[in-house]
């Protein structure tokens, strides 16, 4: 069944993105998987490590468009704003591993990771201009932080994609792996991140990241706004069909 799979073993929830047929394009049951999958996890005390993972030939295609488009406002209660305040919020390490297609949250989503492994020829794309929309889940924020300025304009302004080996450079990931060692290597130092002192690791995280909490807030607010009314706009109607038109 598609979907988002779940499996606890020592410590690391593996979170996997399961949609293989629509190259795991995220619909609204999967973000509410996933957001529900972070709620209890945050509290769980056998969960130390969340590793996030599609196959070592396809993470997300991004967003289930026609899905989506139907999915009606971006409130508190909608299944993708709630995965992204959840992983935002999110207490304890996520570890990602990408290959294939990383489009749209298969992107943004890896900026809020802890660590992040890919393969060389992942393409990633940041396509959001393309589609008359703006940046989510506080990429306007957190790119430009990460890149540069000039750099993330290439990115969320032109919707230029780029590959592993750029992503990489630019310290978005961690280190590249070939598709046959992907898998296991994630899964691997989300192990070893499991087997490190709990509080240790979870309070380095949080100070890691306290100087940009009230920022963070401010940037996914404003974004999901801004989406909001965007998603309304001609632009965008004109772009989702011509998207709809070439599938």
């Amino acid at each position: 069944m598609a979907g988002v799979e779940q499996q606890l073993q020592d410590g690391v929830l593996c979170l996997t993105l399961q949609r293989p047929d629509k190259k795991n394009a995220l619909n609204l049951l999967m973000y509410q998987q996933l957001a529900d999958a972070l709620k209890q996890a945050a509290v769980d005390e056998q969960v130390k490590v969340v590793l996030l993972q599609g196959q070592d030939d396809c993470f997300t295609a991004g967003n289930d468009l026609q899905d989506f488009m139907g999915g009606g406002e971006l409130n508190q209660q909608h299944p993708t704003v709630r995965f992204l305040y959840q992983l935002a919020e999110f207490p304890k390490p996520v570890v990602a591993a990408v290959a294939g297609l990383a489009i749209g949250i298969g992107t943004t989503a890896l900026l809020h990771c802890e660590l992040v492994y890919a393969t060389a020829d992942t393409r990633f794309q940041l396509p959001f201009t393309k589609l008359g929309l703006c940046p989510e889940a506080a990429s306007s924020l957190l790119l430009p932080q990460l890149i540069g300025y000039h750099r993330a304009c290439e990115y969320l302004l032109l919707a230029e994609p780029f590959d592993g080996i750029a992503a990489e450079r630019m310290g978005l990931v961690n280190r590249l792996l070939p598709a046959s060692e992907l898998l296991a290597f994630a899964l691997a130092k989300a192990h070893q991140l499991a087997a490190m002192p709990t509080q240790a690791i979870q309070s380095s995280k949080r100070l890691l990241k306290a100087n940009q909490q009230e920022a963070l807030h401010y940037t996914l607010r404003e974004e999901l706004n801004e989406f909001q009314q965007l998603l309304q706009s001609d632009a965008c109607q004109q772009a989702v069909q011509q998207f709809f038109r070439k599938k």
